[in-house]
């Protein structure tokens, strides 16, 4: 649906997008050029609206996609997918502003939520992810009408069995150079995540992209605080910042991140940040440097 003013959609329904029978076709995961199959809720140029108490089920491809919303709210949804299912990002959003998810459960192949380009003022509270592949802002920088992101908040959300916990994303080689500023990840419940916080700026899925040239996309006033819980891998935390845009205005408070593997406990890598630290430090932040990528991202 597009261009409508003071909508609302709300109820128990289910979108049912009978995804098994397409996922086998989708390799927009795998190159460039691919036929995208379709989503099954598009919300393009809606404004003042909320959708409520709906389900979306097995996708073919994103769920819910939010283009050029303006002060849009999802309110208690539920939105399901196999964890292998390819492409299934629960909510995507771009050209957005003033974007309120509350109150929901999402369980698919991809991203939870991914807030993409040219975003403002967006809002992510009480988000139950898992499986998936955590929450994030991302990725940034592979396409030239990219404009900035400012003001992002997520809070109080519990990432469960996820790739990734809470990140931030972009391309080397950046086709534009623009910022991504004052987003933050507060009161944060982590439950055998890998890489529960992660700034990653090197992001190169399947070798798409020159690695050799850094981002372009300069990240500041950024924080994380209150994130605690278990890892899945030894690096808790890794912040890998653009060697030619150093990230700046990074905040870290009160992280409390466990590994119970054989390869002992959780550390942090980092490069190219020089993060402000505060209260419980577990694991020590940024107390090595992070070693040269050596294998492409597939997330």
């Amino acid at each position: 649906m597009e261009y409508v003013d003071h909508l609302t959609l709300a109820g128990t329904g289910v979108f049912d997008g009978q995804g098994k029978a397409g996922w086998e076709k989708n390799d927009c995961h795998l190159k460039k050029e691919c036929k995208k199959l379709p989503m099954n809720l598009k919300f393009n140029f809606i404004t003042n609206s909320i959708v409520k108490d709906i389900t979306s089920l097995d996708s073919k491809n994103f769920h819910i996609n939010v283009l050029a919303g303006k002060n849009l709210t999802f309110d208690h949804l539920k939105i399901t997918a196999p964890h292998n299912s390819p492409n299934t990002d629960g909510i995507h959003m771009g050209d957005s502003e003033d974007v309120y998810i509350l109150n929901t459960a999402i369980a698919t192949g991809d991203d939870c939520i991914s807030v993409g380009y040219t975003n403002r003022k967006i809002t992510i509270s009480d988000v139950t992810c898992g499986p998936g592949h955590g929450i994030s802002i991302g990725s940034l920088g592979k396409y030239k009408t990219e404009k900035e992101v400012v003001g992002v908040t997520v809070k109080k959300c519990k990432l469960i069995g996820t790739t990734n916990g809470v990140r931030i994303k972009s391309w080397p080689d950046s086709a534009v150079s623009y910022p991504a500023s004052d987003m933050h990840f507060e009161d944060i419940e982590m439950e055998n995540v890998a890489n529960p916080i992660i700034i990653d700026q090197e992001y190169c899925p399947w070798n798409q992209c020159n690695r050799k040239v850094p981002s372009a996309i300069k990240i500041s006033k950024v924080s994380f605080k209150n994130i605690r819980g278990t890892s899945s891998t030894p690096v808790a935390v890794k912040l890998v910042c653009s060697k030619s845009n150093p990230c700046e205005g990074v905040e870290i408070a009160d992280i409390d991140l466990t590994y119970s593997g054989k390869e002992g406990p959780a550390v942090s890598e980092c490069a190219n940040v020089k993060p402000t630290i505060s209260g419980k430090q577990n694991p020590p932040i940024c107390a090595k440097p992070a070693p040269p990528e050596t294998t492409p991202s597939t997330d």
